[in-house]
């Protein structure tokens, strides 16, 4: 589920500007998507509607892992004294 119609002209989609600032806790949006598909699948779009939760899930995934190295390398660098 990565529509061109939400890539930019640089090449990003919507949830690459989200990740890089354009929403304070992109993680909060990612949630709160993962629960509105999971919740009207069985009433809307069903299967299609859970493979949009699991994209969100997977982006809130590598999200966070994103973030949890990021903090962990600067945690290192700080106690190295860089």
């Amino acid at each position: 589920m990565n529509p061109s119609y939400y890539k930019m002209k640089n090449g990003q989609d919507l949830n690459d500007m989200f990740e890089a600032g354009l929403i304070p806790h992109v993680e909060s949006f990612y949630m709160g998507n993962i629960i509105k598909y999971t919740v009207r699948h069985q009433n809307k779009n069903g299967l299609e509607d859970l493979e949009k939760a699991k994209t969100y899930l997977d982006r809130l995934i590598k999200y966070e892992e994103a973030t949890a190295n990021d903090k962990f390398q600067r945690k290192t660098r700080n106690y190295q004294g860089d």
